[in-house]
């Protein structure tokens, strides 16, 4: 029986040398980085690294990648994170010798190669596909909305620039003059371009005012053309239905919603009068009037219908008229169309939990939990997004079926969600494609009742056939993959990038880029058997 403890001896130096080697097991992740960075083309890299001349020598770019994309695997994103654990956490000392560079070299060396990542997730999916991932029989699409490293209070609308922007250029002005006179004063130089003692803004705050500003302004020209097109189209909706033509749809909200809605009340007046009319007509005549006859008009439900569409509209015109009459206070409420002065390209995105300031992500996933392609925007609605991330998953797998003629990796279907739903995506060049036409419990419930067999008519359009499919029980089953392959990839995904720690679109598309990266990294870590 033992009668002491292990001894406890922080001060014992090593008797032997450190074999780095021997602090993780075999199979770690770590060395499958190390091995799969060996293994890409790092050129673009080693193009943004300086080489030579004064001062010490820099980092290895395979070293500070390898370190970026595991930090991303373990959802470490912040640089003074990673700076720390390259001195308090095994693996991160591994990967960078026991040579921890400092958070700036990390955070510059990920602005620096940002054009890369986007080449680099690309080498990986063809390492995924030399170990056999990669299955194409069906494509997930989904987005989601990740946080941009920005507070939703601080955006603003064009009062609010209107009041600072003049006064931000002209501080900016009065600073260089007097850094400039400051300098001169200092040591008699004169040269207008020389380099100002003091760094004067160092958050660049003035700079990020400016470009809000303009972002502000391009929204505004956008929103004004889209304004001015739904402003048409009403108008024309509204003839047409005040010439007792026919007009499909719900009738679009505006300043000509209301007359819209009369004339359609009109024009269904008119025609069930006719019906009335015609009735009367024949049995005046003494002719026996085949079917049913024509309810009175106080019990057409048509008529009943149009009328309810009236009321409605009267009533969302007082409620404008109300609305317009009600002056907002000032510094209260906020104007439709703003700009966020902390990452003037983020917007404000609304999700399940409420609103958040960031962007939409969208993410196209195979069977076998592979993300092949992503992108971000800067618009809620996903129907825009889909025509480009279904081609982006089709340049995939058609580059990996090149690469290793697997018949896996052959475009199939492509499942997506309501939010693609569209006559335009569903009559896109590209492969077949299947999209919900609403939610979930709505589908099965109208396959259950209305089942289909078989194909489609050749008279169907696109958007019929698509709902054809979706009531056959093939069709419920090809779509059923949909939530088990997308959803579990982005909750992963999000794993290791629920925020953005970069600003700005190409910036955020980027850093997604490494994320997703270091995601199927982990996918071939974990799919390939060990030796």
């Amino acid at each position: 029986m033992a009668k002491s403890y292990r001894p406890v001896l922080q001060d014992q130096p090593m008797l032997l040398p450190v074999d780095m080697r021997e602090w993780l097991p075999q199979d770690h992740l770590v060395w499958f980085v190390l091995e799969t960075v060996e293994a890409l083309d790092t050129t673009a890299l080693e193009r943004t690294r300086r080489r030579g001349g004064p001062g010490a020598a820099g980092y290895d770019p395979q070293m500070l990648l390898g370190l970026l994309v595991y930090a991303y695997c373990q959802g470490v994103r912040s640089s003074r994170a990673i700076e720390r654990m390259c001195s308090t956490d095994v693996a991160f000392r591994v990967l960078c010798a026991q040579d921890g560079p400092d958070h700036t070299t990390i955070a510059r060396f990920r602005a620096d190669s940002q054009d890369a990542f986007t080449e680099l997730f690309a080498q990986v999916l063809m390492i995924a596909a030399r170990a056999g991932l990669g299955r194409f029989g069906t494509v997930a699409i989904d987005g989601t909305k990740i946080a941009a490293n920005a507070s939703i209070d601080a955006n603003r609308g064009q009062d609010w620039f209107d009041r600072h922007v003049a006064g931000v250029v002209a501080e900016t002005e009065e600073a260089d003059r007097a850094e400039d006179a400051a300098a001169r004063a200092s040591d008699g130089d004169d040269r207008p371009d020389r380099v100002p003692a003091a760094l004067g803004d160092r958050t660049r705050r003035r700079e990020r005012i400016q470009q809000a500003a303009e972002e502000l302004k391009a929204q505004r020209q956008r929103h004004t053309r889209a304004q001015a097109e739904h402003e048409a189209a009403a108008l024309a909706r509204r003839r047409r239905s005040e010439q007792g033509q026919p007009v499909v749809g719900r009738i679009p909200n505006g300043p000509h919603r209301l007359a819209e809605a009369r004339a359609h009340l009109v024009r269904e007046i008119t025609s069930h009068q006719a019906k009335l009319d015609r009735y009367a007509a024949l049995i005046a005549a003494g002719r026996k009037p085949m079917g049913r006859p024509p309810v009175p008009m106080a019990d057409s439900i048509r008529v009943a219908r149009a009328r309810r569409v009236v009321a409605n509209a009267e009533a969302a015109a007082e409620a404008a008229a109300a609305a317009a009459v009600e002056s907002v206070p000032a510094g209260k409420g906020l104007p439709k169309v703003v700009a966020n002065t902390t990452d003037p390209q983020s917007r404000i995105m609304p999700t399940r939990r409420g609103f958040l300031q960031g962007y939409n992500a969208q993410v196209a996933v195979t069977s076998d939990q592979l993300i092949v392609a992503v992108q971000v925007g800067q618009t809620p609605n996903d129907q825009a997004c889909f025509t480009p991330m279904m081609d982006a998953a089709q340049r995939a797998a058609t580059r990996m079926h090149a690469h290793t003629g697997n018949p896996d990796h052959l475009m199939g279907t492509v499942l997506a969600d309501a939010g693609y739903n569209s006559d335009a995506n569903l009559t896109a060049a590209g492969p077949d494609r299947l999209i919900a036409l609403g939610k979930r419990r709505d589908d099965q419930r109208t396959a259950a009742q209305e089942s289909a067999h078989g194909p489609p008519s050749a008279e169907a359009t696109p958007r019929e056939a698509n709902a054809h499919r979706l009531r056959t029980a093939e069709g419920r089953d090809l779509y059923k993959r949909r939530a088990a392959t997308v959803e579990p990839g982005i909750g992963n995904l999000k794993k290791i990038i629920d925020r953005f720690s970069r600003r700005g679109l190409d910036h955020a598309t980027s850093e997604l880029h490494l994320a997703a990266t270091a995601f199927n990294i982990l996918k071939i870590h974990r799919a390939t058997p060990t030796a």
